[in-house]
């Protein structure tokens, strides 16, 4: 695994998990970064949110850690939750001799407990001897962000800019509250490139609307999402315009660490048990055809027909109806395939043409919808607008995590 140079991970367990597992983690850079992040849009964003936008609106070159922890979202919390959140930035700034405005704080758990911000205060120290700057600190600081996920979610990519080469390495969490409105979850991507903050949340935002804002678990967005990203120069590559190819290839490696990310996401969703990708095209553009997507991805009678194996066709045809989007409905075409890995699909199936049902044998139908993977493909015209979104299904388990999420 290839891990970006300059920087240092660590994970350790501070206590705010009453299981005792690692909860909190941090990524240090030797330099400071230029960084750049998104947020989420709901109107209840946490402590760490607050402060974070207001960090980078102050000091968008000079950032130099990442303090992450699980089990405690400190959102809705007022201001004895912001200021939480500075206390715990300021305690690793002193303890690792930063200057202030140096650190990003992200939170993730039960929603509406104060933080306790003392635990994150003692185990600074032990926190900072554990940093490393290979594969064992990276994969801790993965494990210590995680809540109801069931594995850490890492990616690595190098990129060849042509006069040189570049690494981006990401961790995320999320399982449930998964729902594109910004980043749908706590990401943290590194990279030893140097772009100032202008091009770097250029690069971000174009890689987030292909990746994270196109995957969805429940139709819920969290108060705490964040997707940051930092970059260090460590690489000696400076990226200086948008129109360059290096910036090209920059973000289409963001692109593709985000999207490996996005996908682990889907795939652990909250008691998933199947991933489907859902491609609609033939609209006038590219936001209608994300608007129909999205209408089925978050639909509980689609993703319950996953969950079951149920050849139910028609609830996707309902689902995108329901959308909002204008379509002809008498051109409605669907196809359905799947298959045990996203790599080894079975033959696509058409199940519509015309906006009617064709002949097909039921046997085969089921078959696609019982796979680990499915593939929705629906077009519902002939104009240019395409996009895919990426869901799980809705198990029983999903409402077992929920419904005794804080017990």
């Amino acid at each position: 695994m290839n891990l970006p140079s300059g920087f240092s991970f660590g994970g350790v367990a501070c206590g705010i998990k009453k299981n005792g597992d690692p909860d909190l983690a941090l990524a240090l850079s030797e330099t400071p970064c230029t960084a750049a992040a998104l947020f989420t849009q709901n109107r209840f964003a946490a402590a760490p949110v607050q402060y974070d936008r207001q960090l980078l609106s102050l000091n968008p070159g000079g950032v130099q850690a990442a303090l992450i922890n699980s089990g405690n979202a400190n959102a809705a919390t007022g201001a004895a939750g912001l200021a939480a959140t500075r206390r715990s930035a300021e305690a690793v700034e002193t303890i690792f001799g930063l200057p202030p405005w140096s650190t990003l704080v992200m939170s993730t758990g039960v929603i509406g407990q104060p933080l306790p911000v003392a635990r994150i205060e003692t185990a600074l120290p032990g926190l900072f001897h554990s940093l490393r700057a290979g594969v064992d600190g990276f994969q801790a600081a993965a494990r210590a962000i995680m809540t109801t996920d069931t594995h850490p979610k890492l990616a690595t990519q190098r990129v060849d800019l042509g006069d040189g080469v570049i690494t981006l390495a990401g961790i995320a969490k999320g399982a449930g509250m998964i729902h594109p409105n910004m980043a749908t979850m706590l990401a943290l991507i590194l990279t030893d490139a140097a772009l100032p903050p202008d091009l770097l949340h250029l690069a971000l935002r174009q890689a987030a609307d292909r990746s994270f804002n196109r995957i969805s678990v429940d139709g819920d967005t969290s108060t705490n999402d964040t997707l940051a990203l930092l970059a260090n120069g460590a690489a000696g590559y400076t990226i200086t315009a948008a129109a360059a190819p290096a910036f090209q290839a920059f973000t289409a490696g963001l692109t593709a660490v985000c999207t490996e990310l996005a996908l682990a996401i889907v795939a652990d969703g909250e008691g998933a048990t199947k991933r489907a990708t859902i491609r609609v095209s033939g609209l006038a553009d590219e936001a209608q055809a994300h608007r129909v997507a999205n209408a089925i991805a978050i639909s509980p009678l689609v993703k319950t027909a996953i969950y079951g194996g149920d050849a139910n066709w028609g609830r996707i045809l309902a689902a995108a109806g329901n959308s909002g989007v204008p379509f002809a409905a008498e051109q409605a075409q669907l196809w359905i395939s799947g298959g045990a890995s996203a790599a080894e699909m079975l033959p696509a199936l058409q199940l519509v043409a015309g906006g009617a049902p064709l002949p097909f044998a039921e046997t085969e139908s089921t078959r696609r919808f019982a796979q680990p993977e499915l593939l929705i493909d629906l077009r519902l015209g002939d104009g240019p607008g395409q996009a895919t979104m990426w869901t799980c299904d809705l198990s029983h388990d999903y409402v077992t995590i929920n419904g005794m999420y804080r017990t």
